[in-house]
């Protein structure tokens, strides 16, 4: 990938200082004509071979724009401590909503290229992060993002010569040390794993733009008039050409759905349910005190229809808990602030670290349910939904999170019962909305849509617990007595 880019461009100074203020200007207005359309992102990723004018870059990028609407964040290889976290969490907090610009020196690229070349990493957990990278470009392309992907190239050659240039001037000497000199050692080692890690995400939604770094010129007047030439393309950035699968794949005529199919019967008289409620409920505060738990991160996801009980089963769960230990995370329709964002990015903000957990009310599951149901969204939308989650829960297991997933469901009759309990208790009047009544209309679609998230989405690492509550106390009992079961199986014993 880096052969045209090692012949040693050139641009001499004339020509540079004749571009340049017709660059700015059109750079400068293409920036305020897409902060003011906020109908994209932009992602700036700045990689490259040391000493090829990557700051540099990053600094003229900056002075010829507007930085108030930039943000710029540099990223070095995950150190011991941001490991505790999934590997995406650091970029999932930096991404710009739509109408802004983000110039990321490093990025989700770099900790990758180091542990490959350090050993740390061998081939093939490399070829799984790049391959975690490329699902991760096409989600954030298909929300609205365009990626810029620069990497600023030299040849062996060019490097020894510019760093030696450096070290030869007292002005730029300090510019030169252990590190530079580490990575001139270790050239071709990166630049063979780089290679790799750009012919498989080069992306036709997200190709590396390899530019020679061994004149200043050329490399600022090439990147810019790249930069100018997306800025200024109107369209919506493309979606990747994934193939969608059909909407329906259950056979036309089925006995019972998945839900249909639970026991409703289940009772808990209020005796036991008072000893079996302690008696959980004391084992859940034990399991929260393991000296393993430290470790790991909890995510409790409620979903269920609606008046199912989530919110007094999530009562009854942190009770059992020190406040310190947890958050609840209620989730409602995206503000303004989120729908600028790809959507999983509310949810990154809440991931705990480790010691912590997060109680979430609704979830992200909501796209492949009410997006779905109510065409909030569109098939593509929410059909590709299903596999970015699947990934998301994967990496919050691999980064050590524990996922505990409660889908609490009522019956038609049980539902319609508790809609007009609370339309006739004062303290429960809050808790009933037209919506709710507009959601029950569309049982049968809710229906079909829980029944194809469950099967799509109900991992080995994040199983789907399906809970029968038409009996709350029943229910609330065997929420808590899952969760204790998972802890103790996720924990070891001694």
């Amino acid at each position: 990938m880096f052969e045209s880019a090692a012949i040693g461009h050139r641009v001499d100074r004339a020509t540079y200082k004749a571009q340049v203020p017709a660059l700015r200007a059109a750079l400068l207005q293409a920036q305020y004509d897409l902060l003011q359309r906020a109908d994209r992102a932009v992602c700036i990723l700045i990689n490259g071979v040391e000493s090829a004018g990557r700051s540099e870059t990053v600094n003229t990028l900056n002075a010829w724009m507007d930085p108030r609407y930039i943000r710029t964040e540099a990223f070095d290889p995950m150190t011991e401590q941001e490991r505790r976290w999934p590997e995406m969490w650091r970029f999932w907090q930096v991404l710009p909503p739509k109408g802004r610009i983000a110039i990321l020196f490093g990025s989700w690229y770099t900790d990758p290229l180091h542990c490959r070349i350090t050993g740390r990493d061998d081939r093939q957990r490399f070829a799984l992060r790049l391959e975690r990278i490329r699902r991760f470009e096409r989600m954030l392309v298909a929300e609205g993002v365009v990626l810029v992907k620069f990497w600023f190239h030299l040849s062996k050659k060019a490097m020894r010569a510019r760093l030696k240039t450096l070290a030869s001037d007292e002005r730029t000497a300090w510019r030169v040390g252990a590190r530079e000199r580490a990575h001139l050692k270790g050239y071709d080692a990166f630049v063979a794993a780089a290679d790799e890690a750009l012919r498989s995400t080069s992306l036709g939604e997200a190709p590396w733009i390899v530019i020679d770094g061994s004149d200043d010129a050329y490399r600022e007047l090439t990147a810019g008039q790249h930069l100018l030439a997306v800025l200024q393309h109107r369209a919506n950035p493309p979606v990747p050409a994934l193939p969608v699968p059909p909407a329906v794949l259950e056979p036309p005529a089925r006995p019972a759905t998945l839900l249909q199919a639970l026991d409703y019967t289940r009772r808990l008289e209020p005796d036991r349910y008072e000893r079996q409620l302690a008696r959980w409920q004391g084992e859940l505060n034990e399991l929260s005190r393991h000296p393993a738990l430290r470790h790991r991160a909890l995510v409790v996801v409620f979903e269920g229809m609606d008046a199912a009980g989530k919110g007094s089963t999530i009562r009854r769960l942190t009770a059992a808990w020190d406040a310190r230990f947890y958050r609840v995370v209620p989730v409602a329709a995206p503000n303004e602030n989120e729908r600028a964002q790809p959507y999983l990015w509310r949810f990154w903000r809440y991931i705990p670290p480790p010691g912590r957990a997060v109680i979430f009310d609704r979830s992200w599951y909501g796209r492949v349910l009410v997006e779905r149901v109510e065409g909030l969204c569109s098939e593509a939308d929410w059909m590709r939904a299903y596999g970015e989650i699947n990934a998301y829960e994967e990496e919050l297991t691999e980064a050590g999170a524990i996922i505990v997933k409660f889908w609490l469901a009522i019956t038609p009759e049980e539902q319609l019962r508790r809609f007009r309990e609370r339309e006739t208790t004062p303290y429960k009047q809050h808790k009933i909305t037209p919506e709710d009544w507009r959601n029950r209309e569309k049982w049968p679609l809710y229906e079909r849509a829980v029944e194809q998230m469950v099967d799509r989405t109900s991992t080995q690492v994040a199983p789907w617990h399906i809970v029968a509550s038409d009996d709350k106390r029943w229910a609330r009992v065997e929420v808590l007595r899952t969760l204790a079961k998972r802890l103790r199986r996720a924990l070891p014993q001694g």
